[in-house]
């Protein structure tokens, strides 16, 4: 018998305890002196919802699973039926191989194969390192054809401040741009300014949002926090991801228990946008880094 997830890899460092899982790449757990960080899943069971989930070699949606590259036309599956997208990637329900491992670190590994909609072949690596700074997760991707293929990438933690619901909780989200989407299928229809977008406490306020022009430190990282009473948590993003997903994940299962921050190399609909698209030439590599930490 086996997990639904397969194997189970458990780091610990400096107070803090994850496990990622075999299937999926997934952050299943992430916890701090015992607190929990991330609404994640338990080991019998299969994530719901993208819960911490590798969105390889795109996050978000891609309209009707269509978009043309190099003069070229593409069909993917529509794997978000209802909304008639190609949703989050090809490597949310695939099994990766374990390729380094130490107590406080993971190194995973995936080949994408040529495939219908996307006939380039990736090699992609995900590291996992936790410190006493957090959780750093650096995801990485090689472009194995002989012609160059679009490519972005994200990730799909929920993160805890404290016992839930969300709406009490403090939110620092400094942002200056919204993507507007039409809300029968939530695809791109323009920009707009952010300003207002986020309530602190955030109330009843309902959140399936990518914003982008971030504010960054002098390391170029861009930071969100969520606070509840004394405790709380931050995601930060590298320079290399100009976008996030802010989700109150209302129409989840459990609606409202925590908030998702995505980190997202390019917005939803980028295969057809071409907005912060990756271009990645033949035996090319593009990595990005994002991590999570207690406060």
């Amino acid at each position: 018998m086996s997990a639904p997830t397969g194997e189970q890899h458990v780091l610990t460092s400096h107070g803090y305890r994850a496990v990622v899982t075999q299937g999926c790449g997934a952050l299943r757990s992430l916890t701090y002196d015992d607190r929990e960080l991330v609404d994640g899943f338990a080991e019998h069971a299969m994530p719901t919802g993208g819960r911490g989930q590798l969105l390889v070699p795109w996050p978000n949606r891609i309209r009707d699973g269509r978009y043309a590259f190099e003069g070229t036309t593409q069909q993917l599956a529509l794997t978000e039926p209802k909304r008639g997208s190609a949703s989050h990637g090809l490597v949310r329900w695939v099994s990766w191989t374990l390729t380094s491992a130490a107590e406080d670190r993971v190194e995973l590994s995936y080949f994408l194969p040529a495939q219908t909609g996307y006939p380039w072949a990736l090699a992609l690596t995900t590291t996992y390192r936790l410190g006493g700074e957090g959780l750093t997760v650096t995801q990485a991707a090689t472009n194995l054809a002989t012609t160059a293929a679009p490519y972005a990438s994200g990730a799909h933690p929920y993160l805890l401040a404290g016992p839930g619901p969300c709406d009490d909780w403090e939110v620092e989200l400094d942002a200056a741009t919204v993507l507007e989407v039409d809300p029968e299928r939530l695809l791109p229809t323009g920009r707009t300014s952010a300003a207002g977008l986020i309530a602190s406490p955030l109330g009843g306020t309902v959140l399936n949002h990518a914003v982008t022009d971030l504010a960054r430190d002098a390391d170029g990282r861009a930071t969100v926090t969520l606070r509840s009473g004394g405790s709380g948590v931050a995601l930060w993003v590298d320079e290399r991801h100009r976008w996030l997903q802010v989700y109150t994940g209302d129409d989840t299962g459990t609606p409202r228990v925590s908030v998702a921050v995505e980190p997202m190399t390019a917005p939803p609909d980028a295969f057809n946008s071409g907005d912060d698209l990756v271009v990645l030439a033949p035996g090319a590599t593009y990595a990005a880094s994002w991590g999570i930490r207690a406060l």
